[in-house]
């Protein structure tokens, strides 16, 4: 057994089905949480801003190509006239 960091609740993980560096999630409140440690079995919060993080560098990305193919676009009008 082990303690949800978050609502304090006993997750039930055995050992030997886990390793370090696993996700899981506590059945109370739905967190997502990290083995730390095997013996005896620890749990931390997994910081969910990290994803997002990611996911507004992807947009970023989309942005700046859209804004090259519009530049692109721009020349190729500018070539025929």
């Amino acid at each position: 057994m082990a303690t949800c960091p978050e609502c304090d609740a006993e997750v039930e993980v055995d050992e030997f089905d886990v390793d370090k560096g696993d996700l899981i999630s506590c059945p109370d409140c739905g967190s997502n949480l990290e083995v730390t440690s095997i013996a005896p079995v620890e749990l931390e919060s997994v910081d969910e801003d990290d994803d997002d993080d990611d996911e507004d560098d992807e947009e970023e990305d989309d942005a700046e190509l859209e804004e090259d193919d519009d530049a692109d676009d721009d020349d190729t009008t500018e070539d025929l006239d």
